[in-house]
């Protein structure tokens, strides 16, 4: 009678055991992709998280040019830069909530503008023409430009006395009774409104085209045949087709044009006009021109969590949007 002996199976992990070669590439892909952003990742972290954190700290001590130094010892106040910030009867609370109001109405405008001259451009650009390479470069030239060499330009165009915009409507035109001031008084915000729209409008232009690129040619072929014109087109398929593309353009614009200090600061300087007195300006101003860097951190955690709230709102919302349309 023979006996049967059972070997134990060799375990993986002991020292002799076989390690299976797709097992191990496997385990090399899944950590590749992360390996890939741990850079982008630590540079995240030293550029946006840790001035953020650092910032938040300074928003609850009283920090002035004296303390600045050596903030971390700065007298600890708590909530009252938050309360100095948000007392709408006082006036660093009355011009903060002036500001903005000015920064939510300039915001809309710019991004609807940018939004609906984007567009337009980016349909009438799907149609085959000669020189449609050469117009589509143009157009992404406001984009390409620096920010500063395309503002500064604006500027001497808006000039009182020998700029291209007074030129053009006033002596040209006849549009005026006399040349304008753009530059300071209530013409301001339609100023930086006009520079934030030229600005801004080729980067909707360049998003939406490329969203239309992936709408199939069948589907318009389908509905000229059907009878549908062209506003009927636009309006069944072209805007049902890009409402995943405009969500995310409308979104990027928002937050882009709310921070927009860039733009305001070359455009105006370092005081810019009540008209024209956004958020991101009002708070530099608040920081570094009277050094209240406490209240200034406060205003700017403000507007951190004001930009969080509304743009997981509109997430929000959009989702809900998406599945309702799905379902």
């Amino acid at each position: 009678m023979t006996s049967t002996v059972l070997k134990e199976p060799v375990r993986e992990d002991t020292p002799g055991a076989a390690r299976d070669p797709r097992r191990t590439g496997r385990s090399r892909r899944t950590a590749l992709p992360y390996l890939l952003l741990l850079p982008a990742l630590v540079f995240e972290l030293l550029v946006h998280l840790v001035p953020m954190v650092i910032g938040t700290l300074m928003s609850f001590r009283s920090i002035t040019r004296f303390t600045l130094r050596d903030w971390s010892n700065a007298p600890w106040t708590g909530l009252r830069n938050y309360r100095v910030a948000v007392d709408f009867d006082a006036p660093a609370g009355e011009a903060l909530l002036r500001s903005f109001a000015v920064t939510v109405g300039f915001t809309l405008l710019s991004v609807a503008l940018c939004w609906v001259l984007g567009t337009a451009a980016a349909i009438f650009m799907q149609d085959t023409f000669r020189g449609r390479g050469i117009l589509r470069a143009l157009f992404l030239v406001p984009y390409a430009l620096p920010v500063y060499a395309a503002v500064i330009t604006w500027v001497f165009m808006f000039q009182h006395d020998n700029g291209l915009v007074n030129h053009v409507l006033h002596d040209q035109l006849h549009l005026t009774d006399k040349p304008s001031f753009w530059l300071i008084g209530d013409n301001s915000f339609y100023a930086l409104l006009t520079v934030s729209v030229w600005k801004g409008w080729p980067f909707a232009f360049l998003i939406v085209m490329a969203g239309l690129q992936n709408i199939p040619r069948e589907l318009y072929e389908a509905a000229a045949l059907d009878g549908a014109g062209m506003w009927q087109q636009i309006r069944r398929i072209t805007l049902p087709s890009l409402r995943p593309v405009n969500q995310v353009l409308v979104l990027v614009l928002f937050l882009w044009t709310f921070n927009d200090f860039n733009t305001p600061y070359v455009l105006f300087g370092r005081a810019a006009p009540e008209a024209a007195d956004l958020i991101s300006v009002h708070i530099y101003q608040t920081t570094f021109l009277t050094w209240d860097f406490g209240t200034g951190s406060a205003m700017s955690v403000l507007l951190l969590l004001f930009l969080l709230a509304v743009t997981g709102g509109y997430l929000l919302f959009t989702s809900r949007g998406r599945r309702a349309g799905n379902g």
